[in-house]
């Protein structure tokens, strides 16, 4: 989008004064130069027009807006608005005129529909200022660029050029017996014609052509309705508009110019965009203050001083009414130390920052956004032209209740509900389209699918990127069905159209998702890099997970997920040797991507996702049982995968989770492989219960060992210990692991330990502050007798010698209660043996998984039992026991 305003300098179009070619001398036009957003040009251009009552008004603007003039007296019509033109071929270039309640123009236009005058727009049509190339404003610095304001402020003495309009036109006040309210425009324009004798076009020749264009219109104008014709346009224009030129020598410069096939609306604005210091808005860096002193019928300082309180109790602060009392007294003290008329805005900042925000810049900070800028956003009739996508998205956000708002808020959305699915649709949609008014966020924790978190923020550039995605369709839903074919077709890697898969199930766009896999097959197909397959994988499975919530059929999306993954089990081994640093950190992120990947799809194999999002309690039937069984040494552990595999072999998830288990077996053995990697292949199989704690034991005192280079040893403690997933927690519940990192970090000799301090502080600087504390505490205290704190009598803060059995039986009820199962006295010492007998096994025991069947059975519910199979006789109820 190149989204852009018709050619003027901020600082003379925005900044201009009130000016005029001597509007009081009859037999000529009313030429009312003003400065844009400024509350006293409205209020002088107000006060001259009940005054002259012209027979017509004319304003700065495109000529193609003057059908739309009519909609500015609908009561639905609220500023801050903008007219929007842009190319019908190419929606992307767009320029806006932007006015708010006290733009000069806008006080002009209602004031032309109110008394029924003819009010019509007389700048260059936009169909030539958007065939024109845009050419960029001047920079301050140069010379050719000025302020013409900050040059009469100068003039005046004045160092801020805001300050000298204040004094002069914000806060001017009558004295005596109202004058003429002409004499304001004839006074400032005298002061803009020597300007423009001494500067010439300010740097801006393109000026020429819009003066030519507005001088034509003007002939034309007083041709119909005499010289009773009144012009509203930036000062800097009046005297170029009262020179005496030809006809012929203003059509000469508008000869040959470009054209374009042109649209125009209105739409929102918001006073933020008002702040900006580019295109037509420029230069006002307070419209909400602005906006006071254009509405406050009195006592504007007091009212401001009422308005900030009310916005600090809102946040909580102790603003009382004696603050506000003190604040406007400050206020006015400082304007007369300072030489004002009144006191400005600068002083209503000193004093709230003194008497209300005691002296702090945080508070403030908030009264200046909310305040001073604003957060105002304008609104336009139904009956305003708009694209047919425009039309289909502004009913939709009717129906589903989402206004859009200038302010930045979050959505929460629970897709169980048919409301907040079809928001989470739309959102989707639109994103997919470029229509960025919705950006997920991170919610609260969990691996749940029914619930989505959403930052909104509407803005008025939205409106230039609805028209841009007209092109794809008239409604929401097939023009990002289109868009998403397109991109799937002109998509060049295999994560791009992966990605682009997942947005299709978010976004509910069945008919494209056809589409879409058949190119992600095709693409799967022929790329042969496991880089590219890894980086595509996790999006297939997070996909996968949508099939239940959304409705969505994912059986072919499946397919392909499944058919990814065995590639990348047999191609990642080969792919993880041989590499340097920063290729093994890229690798190990896709290791990270590549488990949870496997883990999802595992689970949808095996119908694990069941739960409405919820995290599956353990493996499927014939999942991990078989991989736990004989992992004790590196013989076992290939015959546990065999086993798995066969025990698996109904479920491909089940067949996918032990060659992953596998691959991971591999990398973790295998000394070519980087050290980073190996530690995390070694971390992933001890969480995930397919490692004995013994052997991940024996592989961190290998990896450890002296033989080792140091930054060998601590890229594996990376791997293994790093990141915040749990790793320092590791080694708080584990005094063996960490008397290995211990040892092996008293054991550096000092020249290599400044090698690997870096990395070592990069591993432990995540994790949080008390696992951190508590790490301190233990390597202070020492290792306990033996190198396990499970087998020693020396208490740590927060852990006991032993089992507690009163405290463990404390909480059976709940467990029971939680599973489903009647409370009941018999069961508590049954359960509470168990707990004990599986507490007390050896750590060499390895963990595996059962069904328990007892006597008397009445029903069932299932847990992973791990510690061993116990038999447990409990009365008349039967359940599974999960132990550690």
């Amino acid at each position: 989008m190149t989204a852009r305003a018709p050619a003027r300098a901020p600082g003379r179009a925005a900044r201009g004064g009130a000016a005029g070619a001597d509007p009081a001398t009859p037999g000529g036009p009313l030429l009312l130069g003003v400065r844009h957003h400024g509350p006293g040009s409205a209020r002088a251009v107000l006060a001259a027009l009940e005054h002259v009552r012209p027979r017509a008004v004319l304003i700065e603007g495109p000529p193609e807006g003057d059908a739309l003039l009519s909609l500015a007296a609908d009561e639905r019509m609220r500023p801050p608005v903008a007219l929007l033109a842009h190319a019908v071929d190419d929606p992307g270039r767009a320029a806006f005129w932007p006015m708010a309640a006290f733009s000069p123009e806008w006080v002009a236009i209602r004031w032309a529909s109110a008394h029924q005058v003819p009010v019509r727009f007389m700048d260059l049509p936009a169909a030539h200022a958007l065939a024109v190339p845009e050419q960029p404003e001047p920079r301050q610095e140069d010379a050719r660029s000025f302020d013409p304001i900050g040059v009469l402020a100068s003039t005046a003495g004045y160092d801020d050029p805001e300050r000298w309009w204040e004094d002069m036109v914000e806060h001017r006040a009558a004295d005596g017996a109202p004058g003429d309210p002409r004499a304001p425009f004839a006074a400032l324009a005298e002061a803009m014609g020597a300007l423009r004798e001494a500067y010439g076009d300010g740097g801006h020749p393109r000026d020429a052509v819009r003066e030519a264009c507005m001088r034509l219109r003007l002939r034309a104008a007083r041709k119909e309705f005499g010289d009773g014709v009144a012009v509203v346009c930036g000062a800097w224009h009046v005297p170029a508009l009262a020179a005496r030129t030809t006809v012929a020598a203003d059509k000469a410069l508008l000869k040959g110019i470009p054209k374009v096939r042109t649209e125009t609306t209105w739409v929102p604005w918001t006073h933020r965009r008002l702040a900006r210091h580019s295109g037509y808005g420029a230069g006002i860096e307070s419209p909400g203050w602005y906006g006071h002193l254009f509405d406050a019928p009195d006592r504007p300082l007091e009212r401001w001083m009422t308005k900030v309180a009310r916005l600090l109790r809102e946040e909580d602060r102790l603003v009382s009414s004696a603050h506000v009392i003190e604040a406007v007294r400050l206020a006015e003290a400082l304007a007369a130390v300072r030489g004002r008329p009144a006191a400005g805005l600068t002083e209503a900042t000193d004093a709230v920052r003194a008497v209300m925000c005691e002296g702090s810049d945080v508070p403030l900070a908030l009264v200046h956004d909310r305040l001073v800028v604003g957060e105002a956003l304008g609104a336009v009739p139904d009956g305003a032209p708009a694209v047919p996508l425009q039309r289909d998205l502004a009913g939709q956000q009717r129906t589903l209740r989402l206004r859009p708002e200038a302010e930045r808020r979050g959505l929460e959305l629970d897709l169980r509900k048919d409301t907040d699915a079809a928001r989470s649709r739309l959102l989707h949609r639109l994103r997919l389209l470029g229509v960025g008014w919705g950006e997920p966020s991170a919610g609260r924790g969990g691996t749940g699918t029914f619930r989505e978190s959403w930052q909104l923020h509407w803005q008025p550039e939205l409106f230039v990127r609805v028209a841009e995605a007209g092109a794809w369709g008239t409604t929401v839903l097939s023009a990002a069905s289109a868009r998403a074919e397109s991109d799937a077709v002109s998509a060049t890697t295999l994560a791009e159209v992966t990605a682009l898969a997942e947005h299709c199930l978010l976004a509910g766009l069945p008919d494209a998702l056809a589409a879409v896999m058949d190119a992600l097959a095709a693409r799967a197909a022929l790329d042969a890099d496991v880089g590219h397959l890894a980086d595509a994988l996790p999006a297939l499975a997070r996909a996968l997970r949508y099939g239940d919530v959304r409705a969505t059929d994912t059986a072919a999306l499946s397919t392909v997920a499944l058919g990814l993954a065995e590639r990348v089990c047999v191609g990642l081994p080969s792919a993880c040797t041989g590499l340097d640093p920063a290729a093994a950190e890229e690798q190990r992120g896709r290791v990270d991507g590549i488990h949870t990947a496997v883990t999802l799809l595992a689970g949808a194999g095996e119908g694990a996702g069941e739960g409405e999002g919820e995290e599956s309690a353990g493996p499927g039937p014939g999942g991990g049982a078989g991989a736990e069984s004989g992992a004790g040494t590196g013989g076992g552990a290939e015959g546990g995968a065999e086993a798995g595999a066969v025990a698996g072999a109904g479920s491909p998830g089940g067949g996918l989770r032990e060659r992953w288990t596998g691959v991971l077996r591999r990398l973790a053995a295998r000394d070519t492989v980087a050290g980073v990697l190996r530690g995390r292949a070694t971390r992933l199989l001890l969480d995930d219960g397919h490692l004995p704690e013994e052997e991940a034991a024996r592989l961190m005192g290998l990896a450890l060992s002296p033989g080792a280079p140091p930054t060998d040893a601590a890229a594996w403690i990376e791997g293994f210990v790093g990141g915040a997933a749990g790793g320092g927690t590791l080694l708080v519940h584990d005094e063996r692991l960490l008397g290995l990192v211990d040892g092996w970090l008293t054991s550096i000799p000092p020249a290599s330990f400044t090698a690997v301090l870096p990395l070592l502080r990069r591993t432990f600087s995540t994790y949080e502050p008390g696992v951190r504390r508590t790490l301190g505490e233990l390597v202070r205290r020492g290792p306990a007798p033996g190198g396990d704190h499970r087998a020693s009598d020396a208490e740590t803060d927060g852990f006991g010698p032993g089992l507690d059995g009163e405290r463990a039986d404390a909480v059976v009820p709940v467990l029971r209660l939680l599973l489903g199962l009647d409370t009941g006295e018999g069961s508590t010492g049954g359960v509470r043996a168990a707990t004990e007998t599986a507490a007390t096994e050896s750590a060499n025991t390895e963990q595996t998984a059962g069904t328990e069947q007892i006597a008397g059975t009445k029903q069932t519910a299932g847990m992973e039992q791990t510690a061993g199979t116990e038999q447990i006789a409990a009365g008349t109820e039967a359940g599974r026991t999960a132990t550690r």
